[in-house]
């Protein structure tokens, strides 16, 4: 299937349409991440807590951000989950300690800032194990059970762990949802438990040194990918053609770092897993268009290298359109709908898939030209001031 056949666009000759489009979005990525937001870490990077919580009702973040300033914590961010009917908010806290016992605290205060009338002389069940419960109501009897009490009421603490978690996703509004597990089982229950209007669903605890340890490995990751890129055309092709490559590359993760320092998105795993995917990506395309290059040059040595490289281009772009537009497609409805959690890493791959198709075509192509054409000059110059005399060579040489 071919969405064109015998174009005949002249990329090259729009080279400074592209190399102006490169660095206005190349030099408003870096002055971002100099003067603007920088390099917004998530807390993978920085260290932290991140607390998932589950609300009985729609949650108002202006309550929430007012309980959390009231219990000390300034640094922290909100952010919504899914849809909003499942009422869930993720709460991210920035640390700057760097023992575990402090950051333990620091979910601790979240937890404590959330709950808006504690109970001292019972536990929340929102907030309960099933261990909790089991012990519970194995110390309460209320079905009499005796010495196979244990043994007995597992199924009812299952019982009740389940329809919390699996039927109301974690957050009870009213004892009445628990009418299944029979009157005196409720009323035991009732006596040892209150409910709070929310649930803590997940903690993740990152702390400092190791969000560091992820930065740097990050880094590396990133960099052995284009050296390796690098060394794999070198061999394959020429090393200006892997030197084109590396720098298209780096073009395409540059401007999707500084898209995310522009939209002040938070860089997180998955971000820099999206990252080194369409490094592979962009790398793919342009090795496609390198190599219909590398066949024309042999086919076609009487014609100039510009009208060789023009015509390779448009000999792949229908594959070029094929492949990136449903990779594009198929990125971009992830972004839409794959839900905040996945929206970093969807961000960067809408953003590189783009980028990365681009660059094959307006980064790395004119850049092979520009570099052959540049030895074809200084091949020239150098053949013309060896037929001179050795005085005017001097001069050639000057120049």
């Amino acid at each position: 299937m071919e969405f064109f056949r015998n174009t005949n666009i002249d990329f090259l000759g729009k080279k400074w349409y592209f190399l102006s489009f490169s660095l206005i979005f190349s030099v408003a990525g870096i002055l971002s991440m100099l003067f603007w937001h920088g390099i917004p870490l998530g807390v993978d990077f920085s260290g932290g807590t991140i607390v998932t919580v589950k609300f009985t009702h729609p949650p108002n973040d202006g309550k929430i951000r007012a309980d959390l300033d009231h219990a000390g914590l300034h640094d922290f961010k909100l952010q919504r989950l899914g849809q909003a009917a499942n009422n869930e908010l993720l709460i991210a806290l920035q640390e700057k300690e760097t023992s575990e016992a402090a950051l333990d605290k620091g979910k601790n205060t979240i937890i404590g800032a959330l709950e808006s009338a504690p109970d001292s002389t019972r536990k929340d069940l929102n907030n309960s194990s099933y261990q909790t419960v089991l012990d519970s109501l194995v110390a309460k009897d209320p079905l009499h059970f005796g010495s196979d009490s244990q043994q007995k009421y597992q199924p009812i603490a299952q019982q009740v762990m389940s329809i919390r978690d699996r039927d109301h996703g974690g957050a009870l509004a009213s004892f009445d949802e628990l009418n299944a597990v029979g009157g005196p089982v409720l009323q035991a229950l009732q006596q040892d438990f209150y409910l709070s209007d929310f649930s803590v669903r997940n903690v993740d605890i990152v702390g400092p040194q190791v969000g560091k340890q992820l930065q740097t490995q990050a880094k590396l990751a990133i960099l052995y990918s284009l050296i390796g890129m690098l060394v794999y055309l070198w061999f394959r092709f020429e090393l200006i053609y892997g030197v084109a490559a590396v720098v298209a590359c780096f073009h395409d993760t540059l401007i999707t770092v500084g898209a995310f320092s522009l939209t002040n998105q938070e860089m997180s795993l998955t971000v820099i897993a999206a990252i080194l995917t369409l490094v592979g990506y962009s790398m793919n395309d342009t090795i496609v268009v390198f190599d219909r290059i590398r066949e024309n040059v042999k086919l076609l040595r009487r014609e100039n290298l510009a009208d060789i490289v023009n015509k390779s281009i448009n000999q792949t772009l229908s594959r070029t359109i094929l492949t990136s537009g449903l990779t594009f497609l198929t990125v971009l409805s992830l972004y839409v709908f794959g839900g905040e959690v996945l929206r970093g890493f969807s961000f960067a791959l809408v953003i590189g898939i783009l980028i990365g198709t681009y660059s094959s075509i307006a980064v790395a192509a004119p850049m092979l030209v520009a570099y052959q054409e540049w030895r074809v000059r200084r091949k020239g110059v150098q053949v013309q001031a060896a037929t001179l005399p050795s005085a005017k060579r001097e001069k050639v040489r000057a120049r």
